[in-house]
């Protein structure tokens, strides 16, 4: 039975989800990691340059005497491109494939810009693959069916066989999530809602700001903690809100600190998210984790990741901001009650411990060495 592999790891995009996803799993894992990656920045030439690079970097490797036993990259890499530029020996790797997006699904500011160049390196990425893991059904559902349809849309010679080739070795595999501290006793004042989401348009956060308009409006007193991740372009609406809503914030912009950013989740009575694309969603999970109530919208990945069909209905709010309001405007009552959870405080908790990594990693680690030794008998 083998007990640990080398692991050769490949990110073009290190940063975001998938540099929390590989800081987690390798933090417990009990493989050994070699993990080369560059910088999140400008991901279009991620996509398009980092076979290149990586290919570089693990010449450099194997020139100090790397060996490994499997490759784990990010749906960023294009994988075929990459195995055509290393030796033969890199070439005949297992190799797994981990989708975090996809970029054919994934929603575009202004559709004139959707490059058809970017779904076809996740196809080709895919292809190449021995296994390809999603970080949700919701994700591999909706890139498999979406994949056929864009196919059939090419003008000539198109593979759809390739849609069930993917398919057969595809998996849904979680990520991990970090465990939060207890939270203590709640300091009084009035409803606490922290938004912890990419400051991007796929987001929506005019639809957060719409509701919270409408709960000033109606004089429901709150407090607001935006805390996501910024890029060099954030929409206007972040600054026109921030003005708007000025004697509402208890914490603005990104948390560089861990701990900030757990504090401003264990403070939080209420987790919101109003994204229009999610395809699995850790912020949210970590709001459960850390004993806020999840506020979340009932499509995407969240009935799936959020139990909805196990009588967490209450969890999710139906499309616009009135609707999202009026759940705020309860929840408030709720909490003004001192009743937020029905004496069951522990029920997103429970949900949630289910992803923590020092559980996820251990199974993780397992199916990387079930490929392997599946690879060594065939």
């Amino acid at each position: 039975m083998t007990e640990s592999l080398k692991v050769l790891t490949l990110e073009p995009y290190y940063g975001g989800s998938h540099k929390a996803f590989l800081e987690g799993w390798m933090q417990y894992s009990r493989h050994e990691w070699t993990l080369l990656k560059l910088p999140p920045w400008k991901w279009k030439w991620r996509m398009r340059h980092s076979a290149i690079t990586l290919a570089n970097q693990t010449a450099e490797k194997i020139g100090t005497g790397g060996k490994w036993d499997i490759i784990f990259c990010s749906d960023m890499l294009n994988l075929a491109e990459y195995l055509g530029l290393v030796p033969q020996a890199i070439q005949k790797l297992p190799s797994v494939v981990y989708f975090h997006e996809n970029q054919l699904t994934y929603p575009v500011a202004h559709p004139q810009e959707f490059d058809f160049h970017y779904a076809l390196t996740n196809l080709i990425t895919a292809l190449a693959a021995t296994e390809v893991w999603f970080n949700s059904s919701y994700h591999q559902d909706i890139f498999l069916d979406e994949l056929r349809d864009f196919l059939k849309r090419m003008p000539d010679y198109q593979p759809l066989e390739t849609v069930d080739d993917i398919r057969h070795k595809s998996l849904v595999r979680y990520p991990g999530i970090h465990q939060f501290p207890k939270r203590g006793e709640r300091i009084p004042g009035p409803m606490r809602i922290v938004w912890a989401a990419r400051w991007e348009h796929d987001k929506n956060p005019a639809l957060l700001f719409g509701s919270l308009r409408i709960l000033k409006a109606r004089k429901i007193e709150f407090r607001i903690s935006v805390i996501g991740e910024q890029f060099r372009q954030v929409p206007d609406v972040f600054n026109s809100a921030k003005q708007e809503f000025s004697d509402y914030i208890d914490r603005w912009e990104y948390q560089q600190k861990r701990h900030d950013y757990e504090a401003a989740l264990l403070e939080a009575d209420v987790f919101v998210s109003t994204a229009d694309h999610e395809f699995f969603g850790i912020s949210v999970l970590e709001g459960a984790a850390a004993g806020a109530f999840p506020l979340v919208p009932e499509k995407l990945a969240y009935p799936e990741t959020l139990e909805l069909d196990a009588g967490n209905e209450d969890f999710y709010f139906k499309d616009g901001a009135d609707h999202l309001a009026d759940r705020l405007v309860q929840l408030s009552e709720k909490i003004r009650n001192n009743n937020l959870w029905s004496s069951d405080p522990d029920r997103a908790i429970r949900i949630a411990e289910k992803f923590y990594w020092k559980t996820k990693a251990c199974l993780l680690d397992q199916e990387l060495i079930r490929i392997f030794e599946r690879k060594e008998k065939s």
